[in-house]
């Protein structure tokens, strides 16, 4: 949305032509600043991306600077995008990325299609679903394909009045401008002060930052001198000092001098100050601007006023009831007094202050008012729901709101939108809600559904308590059966989130026995039940219930339901024995989820536990399938909880498997502070793992940091990963006991927790046995041997022959153990019982043996750039008189070409080629994110800064190999 001046022909117009600040009078002063953004532009073309933020007063020159910086984008190869936050949008999450974006019609483009659909409520969600982070999502992606297309320029104006969700995402898109060509531009006020903002700055740091202060005395009389037409007098500049060096001040004071023919232009060419007069301040020389405008005019910038900074001219005619061509003439007039200018394919005023003097002339009940009826207005046309919402939350702010009893056609409105609504906006949709609520007849049906879609709105906007009380004084008088399973509902869940399990369910009964509940609501409620009742540990009554939700949605044709309840019994199998069993119920589930958008995302929750599935019957061909799936499943529609569940399950599935460079970009792939604690806790404990098997142990004690603060969020559960890693890092400082309590500390025998358990057995077996506790080592050994009864699968039937095998110091048992780990592609796990075992032959004295065993084991974790494990086996060994297994081809090199992992090595070959994330994501079957985690691995192994400098060292490489 640049702003472009208007072209009125001056002739036919009522209004004076007066100097108009140009281009170049505008950034008198400002060559630096437009130099490093020049620079800037540059580098993003070049394929080198960054970000800015820009800072200074109003009217200082912001928007200005960067509009001149940019004039020569489009020319270099970059697409510009321009968007602002809006005074009266505050409340509307993304707004200024999604008008920047230019998302506001149906488009070929199916990114910015699912977009637009996300935002008019036509694709169905999940119940308390967050389709505001699912925005988020889409755009990030959106702005990722942007860039893959052509080097892209994202300016966000006026960020001191955009909403939270912009602020953290443009914060997350400055954290990945390294790994795409975007050059990031924010601009914002030193105020308010408000603590996102603030950390915004700190995260920008001094080096991304540009600060515009006043203009100096030499820039003033230049700036003068371009405005007046002439060289300023003595008078004139001193009167120019009142202004501070602010060149919209500046602009609008000899503005207000030349329409009251106070200056004069010399034959000499100076510009001569008539008399003194003058606006004393900038609010004061913006009203002298507007006073020259004629009544019918200014009635015409109020109604504009009323819809923002920035508005299409469509928006405009609704509110006046006039058509577009009667406008035409009034807004040329503006035009040229310089009050409105272009805006994208819209107009707007041509700096916020204008906009802001003629908002505040207007009385404050009049405002109100006119608020509501443009609303009306915008409403009656079809306007999406957050153009109609924005007019409203004005119309019922403060003095001047609705009356006692709501307008009919607002609660007409709300019944229709509110859904879509509270699942965009919550925050805009509980105002407006409790106000509609107030504002309704009591006991009234549409009353009874206004007070649930507010309790809706109360609960995803996370205050429980709120929705609670909503929703519990509401079921005293609801009457519509499934009004009362869905306030039921809502309360289930309130009660659910504060823990408070027995209360849920006793709520969920009362719901199910309430007269007249339809099939589709009993199903529902049934599965929330039987969800509720696995959380406390019943499988078995999980089970039942969710056996008879999956009947009584069924019967009622609810797909929801249905695929809940499957949900809810696959989870159930998978803890019990037979765990194969829940492969055909993760089938059926997947195929009754299949089509219905309002069920991706249990569709992704089952496929990616089908791939976890999968890894714990060690069938890792089919899980890394399953896990592809759901990761580009979850890149496709953006969300982000099950995006990073994809990322991990892949980590996770590398890491078991040995691809511990494949692991490390998945995990890394996404931020740690978009991850919920567990999540984090788990990616973050797979990166130290690794570190310390590799021996980088700074890097492996800065993960362990990075999850502490997670893992007290996460309470005392059990994390595999994370408590391993915490394990290794006592028994790298020599405190073996230490490392086997953080090992047993959680084995508390809840059925959540075996898995868990499972994961971390082989290592307490092998730390108690080391330690000499060995009624401790005798008890987990019987847990793994209890876990392999009746089993088929080759790691359990492996950890209890390695742990036998440990007790019994027993060879051959702890070669047969590397042998099953091997069956089950667990090589970190089969280089242990080879060790162990080769340590018995040792003792046993077959030395032959021992080095068959010893060197397997070296080959093994040299495969796996386990250095430390290396290091610590040849030593350990060499004492024996076995000095080194065959000179495995382990990585040495920490920096340059020679660092890269064969993943990095293909993709920076790629890069070289000229192929863009996606491109390369397409052909190595990989996500964009993995892909961008690569490349930024690439750039800090080979100590360069951009896409450009990988090309030149994977063609300085391919030069060398010839």
């Amino acid at each position: 949305m640049e702003l472009a001046a208007c072209s009125p022909k001056c002739s036919d117009s009522k209004v004076h032509c007066v100097p108009t600040v140009t281009l170049a009078g505008a950034l008198v002063g400002r060559d630096s600043e437009l130099a490093m953004l020049a620079a800037l532009v540059a580098e993003v073309a070049a394929g080198r991306g960054s970000s800015v933020l820009i800072e200074g007063e109003p009217g200082i020159g912001k928007s200005a600077l960067a509009r001149a910086a940019l004039t020569e984008a489009p020319g270099a190869g970059c697409q510009v995008f321009w968007g602002a936050g809006d005074e009266l949008g505050q409340g509307l999450p993304l707004l200024p990325l999604l008008e920047g974006l230019r998302l506001h019609e149906p488009s070929a483009n199916p990114r910015r299609n699912t977009i637009i659909r996300l935002l008019r409520g036509e694709v169905a969600s999940d119940p308390g679903a967050d389709v505001s982070a699912a925005l988020a999502e889409q755009l990030l992606a959106l702005i990722a394909e942007q860039c893959a297309i052509q080097p892209t320029i994202l300016v966000i104006d006026d960020l001191q009045w955009a909403d939270q969700g912009s602020i953290t995402l443009w914060g997350r898109l400055a954290r990945s401008v390294r790994q795409m060509p975007l050059l990031l531009v924010g601009m914002m006020r030193p105020v308010p002060q408000r603590d996102d903002l603030l950390a915004l700055r700190r995260a920008a740091g001094d080096a991304a930052r540009l600060h515009l202060t006043g203009l100096t005395q030499a820039a003033v009389a230049e700036l003068v001198a371009a405005l007046a037409g002439g060289e300023p007098d003595g008078n004139l500049l001193r009167l120019a000092e009142g202004a501070a060096g602010n060149p919209l001040y500046l602009t609008e004071l000899v503005a207000a001098l030349a329409r009251s023919s106070s200056m004069t232009i010399t034959r000499a060419g100076a510009a001569e100050l008539r008399n003194a007069s003058a606006p004393g301040s900038l609010p004061a020389a913006i009203a002298d601007r507007l006073g020259f405008v004629r009544a019918p005019v200014r009635e015409v910038l109020r109604a504009a006023a009323l819809l923002g900074v920035h508005f299409a001219v469509p928006d405009l005619a609704m509110v006046l009831g006039r058509g577009v061509a009667d406008l035409i003439p009034a807004i040329d007039e503006a035009c040229t007094a310089g009050v409105l200018a272009e805006s994208g394919n819209g107009l707007g005023f041509r700096h916020p202050l204008i906009r802001a003097a003629l908002y505040d002339e207007i009385p404050v009940p009049v405002r109100a008012a006119w608020h509501r009826d443009a609303a009306r207005a915008l409403a009656e046309a079809g306007a999406p729901a957050d153009r109609v919402a924005r007019q409203l939350l004005r119309a019922v702010d403060g003095p001047g709101g609705p009356a006692e009893q709501t307008d009919e056609w607002i609660l007409s409105w709300l019944a229709r939108a509110a859904e879509p609504l509270v699942g965009q906006a919550p925050q805009v949709a509980a105002e407006l809600l409790r106000h509609a609520v107030a504002g309704s007849p009591a006991g009234s049906a549409q009353h009874d559904r206004l007070v649930v879609r507010l309790a809706d709105a109360l609960y995803r906007l996370g205050d429980a308590a709120g929705a609670e009380q909503v929703a519990s004084h509401a079921l005293a008088q609801a009457v519509e059966p499934d009004l009362v399973g869905d306030l039921h509902w809502t309360l289930a869940q309130c009660r659910m989130r504060a823990g408070r399990f027995a209360e849920c369910l006793a709520t969920l009964d009362g719901a199910l026995a309430s007269p007249g509940i339809s099939a589709r609501h009993r199903a529902r409620l049934l599965v929330l039940a039987a969800r509720t009742h696995g959380i406390l540990g019943a499988n078995d009554k999980s089970g039942r219930v969710a056996a008879t939700a999956l009947a009584v949605a069924a019967e009622a044709g609810d797909n929801w339901a249905m695929g809940w309840a499957l949900h809810v019994q696959t989870l159930v199998v998978s803890e019990s024995a037979q765990m194969i069993d829940a492969l055909p119920l993760y089938d059926r589930a997947l195929t009754v989820t299949r089509g219905d958008p309002a069920l991706t995302d249990l569709r992704l929750l089952l496929q990616i536990n089908k791939a976890l599935t999968l890894s714990d019957l060690d069938r890792y061909d089919e899980a890394f399938a399953a896990a592809r799936q759901a990761r580009h499943l979850a890149d496709q529609v953006g969300m982000v909880i099950r995006r990073i569940q994809a990322h991990g399950a892949l980590g996770q599935l590398f890491f078991d498997t040995g691809r511990w460079d494949d692991a490390l970009a998945e995990v890394e792939a996404l931020h740690e502070d978009l991850k919920e604690p567990i999540a984090a806790c788990s990616d973050l404990g797979i990166g130290a793992v690794i570190c310390f098997h590799r021996g980088e142990v700074a890097a492996a004690r800065r993960h362990l940091a990075a999850a502490a603060p997670h893992a007290q969020r996460a309470g005392n559960r059990v994390i595999a990963p994370l408590s391993l890693a915490r394990s290794l890092d006592r028994e790298h400082a020599g405190t073996l006991p230490e490392a086997l309590t953080v090992l047993t500390a959680g084995f508390t025998g809840k059925t959540e927790e075996l898995d868990e358990i499972e994961y971390l057995l082989a290592d307490a077996v092998r730390l108690a046995a080391k330690t000499g506790d060995l009624e401790t080592a005798r008890a987990l050994a019987g847990h793994a041997v209890a876990f392999a009864a009746g089993s088929e699968i080759p790691h359990r039937q492996a950890n209890a022959l390695y742990c036998r095998g440990l007790l019994d110091h027993d060879a051959a048992r702890l070669l047969a153990a590397a042998d099953r780990y091997g069956d089950a592609s667990r090589p970190l796990f089969t280089a242990k019982a080879l060790e162990a075992g080769a340590g018995e032959f040792v003792a046993a004295g077959d030395r032959g043996q021992a080095r068959a065993a010893f060197t397997r084991a070296v080959e093994i974790y040299a495969s796996l750039g386990a250095a430390a494990d290396v290091a610590r086996l040849q030593a350990s060994f060499r004492a024996h008189g076995i000095r080194r297994g065959p000179r495995s081809k382990h990585r040495q090199a920490r920096s340059g070409w020679g660092s890269l992992t064969p993943a990095e090595t293909k993709i920076a070959a790629l890069v070289g080629e000229g192929l863009s994330n996606p491109e390369i994501a397409a052909r190595l079957l990989l996500s964009r994110r993995t892909v961008a985690t690569h490349v930024s691995h690439i750039l800090k192994k080979l100590g360069v800064h951009s896409r450009t400098d990988i090309a030149r060292e994977a063609a300085l490489r391919s030069i060398a190999s010839r």
